[in-house]
């Protein structure tokens, strides 16, 4: 028990290195929060644009340059593309990494939720839509208002699946030098030669957040069935 106790204090209390910890706890919680951000704004568009080619013919040169992007994104892993913003698109000009960061998590994220959301839309009936065109709405106002409120509904368990694994996914931020949660972990690691306690807490810290997150998620699911009545 003595000696887990001096472990306890080398690794978190000796040099104030928990701080390591509640820095790089901050860092991953705003690269996680600003990605998803850009990656939520970004999939809805692309889902509409590809939903609206696939049902009316209309947008062909969108549809395709969003078909590049997703097979792009899709095809290469996060980490070569993190590396290949930081190193190649900005490599000649002084950047914040944390803004790389978001970059890339956010660009990385809206391929997926694009597709996402593109499922939803396009698993809403067809009477829906004419439905909306019965009321007087025209295309953009059916999306809106009816399509676009139900295929929400619908996709939000696989959205809060997509944000948690964009969560997880920021650990590979020390490819880029960034001091996030992981980082942190390594960085205590290098100092006290105890691999055990930092990374065993780090491990844990990400665990809390993503029960915190599924249970939010399973929340605003309850809320939003609950309306249904």
């Amino acid at each position: 028990m003595e000696e887990f106790y001096q472990r306890f204090v080398s690794n978190f209390i000796e040099d104030n290195r928990y701080m390591y910890l509640v820095r790089g706890l901050i860092t991953t919680l705003v690269i996680t929060f600003f990605a998803v951000m850009i990656g939520a704004l970004l999939g809805f568009i692309i889902a509409i644009i590809r939903s609206t080619y696939s049902k009316t013919g209309k947008l062909r040169v969108l549809n395709f340059l969003c078909n590049i992007y997703i097979t792009v994104i899709r095809g290469t892993p996060v980490v070569v593309q993190l590396l290949i913003i930081y190193f190649v698109i900005f490599g000649s000009v002084n950047i914040n990494k944390i803004f790389v960061a978001v970059l890339a998590f956010g660009l990385n994220s809206g391929a997926y939720v694009s597709e996402i959301v593109r499922s939803g839309i396009m698993s809403v009936d067809e009477g829906q839509f004419e439905a909306g065109r019965s009321l007087g709405f025209n295309y953009n106002q059916t999306m809106r208002l009816i399509i676009l409120p139900q295929a929400i509904k619908n996709i939000l368990p696989a959205l809060g699946n997509e944000f948690i694994v964009l969560l997880k996914e920021t650990s590979v931020c020390g490819f880029i030098a960034l001091e996030d949660l992981t980082k942190a972990g390594d960085i205590i690691r290098g100092r006290t030669y105890d691999a055990f306690m930092p990374l065993i807490a780090v491990a844990l810290i990400y665990l809390t957040l993503v029960i915190i997150f599924t249970k939010l998620v399973n929340y605003l699911e309850r809320r939003l069935r609950n309306s249904d009545h």
